[in-house]
């Protein structure tokens, strides 16, 4: 089975009808999700679309896709660029990340790591269905993440241009549940604004949420790409 983790704008795309829906529950809170036989799509803003960055259950989650039998995972989610040649409306698929908030884990209790990545397999999937579907995308970049709920500084943006090339509030800590459980995760990120500072514009949050659905029809046609290829 594919996992889709995706933000809210997703809840209107076309390759959802069909899905049933359920509520998973484990260890770590309830979760909402929609899923056939193949693919399961999780609204990580929760049924109502109402659950801030911050406040998100990323083990309940996480968790919840393993007990699925979830074998991959795609996450899709909105990003501020941080360099004026990665504009908004961009799709860009991250090899890297920065984590700078909390980091998420299911090893509280005990003495254990992994070494957190993006799974190169995925990504290249993701890279293939893109050309195949006519669809540009940039094939590399680091992915910062902050906590939210509220945008980075123009301090914070500074700093984090030097060593990033996107910032978000989610992909990070799915990447790392993910890769604790064992399940291959990738990401499609969508560039929906400059972060604060790279231009001399004020940032909106009403302006970015309208941003967001600009390069929608080619996510939708990327996603339906790399479902059919995984299937």
């Amino acid at each position: 089975m594919i996992a889709i983790i995706g933000g809210t704008s997703l809840l209107n795309l076309n390759f959802l009808e069909g899905l049933g829906e359920r509520v998973i529950n484990n260890a770590y809170g309830s979760v909402y999700i929609l899923k056939n036989e193949n693919v399961a799509f999780l609204p990580r803003h929760g049924r109502d679309r109402k659950i801030p960055p911050h406040r998100i259950n990323y083990r309940a989650n996480i968790m919840a896709l393993r007990d699925l039998g979830v074998e991959k995972i795609i996450g899709v989610g909105c990003s501020g660029s941080l360099k004026k040649e990665i504009t908004p409306g961009s799709i860009l698929i991250p090899h890297d990340y920065l984590n700078l908030g909390e980091i998420e884990s299911y090893y509280d209790l005990e003495i254990k790591h992994i070494t957190p990545g993006l799974d190169e397999f995925l990504r290249e999937i993701i890279i293939e269905s893109a050309k195949r579907s006519g669809i540009k995308v940039i094939e590399k970049g680091i992915y910062a993440q902050t906590r939210g709920p509220r945008l980075e500084t123009k301090a914070e943006v500074s700093f984090l241009k030097d060593y990033a090339d996107i910032v978000g509030m989610t992909m990070a800590s799915e990447a790392t549940l993910s890769k604790e459980l064992g399940i291959p995760y990738a990401c499609i990120s969508t560039v929906d604004n400059y972060a604060h500072g790279i231009m001399d514009e004020v940032l909106d949050f009403e302006k970015i949420v309208k941003n967001a659905s600009r390069n929608r029809k080619d996510l939708e046609k990327l996603l339906m790409a790399v479902i059919e290829e995984l299937k």
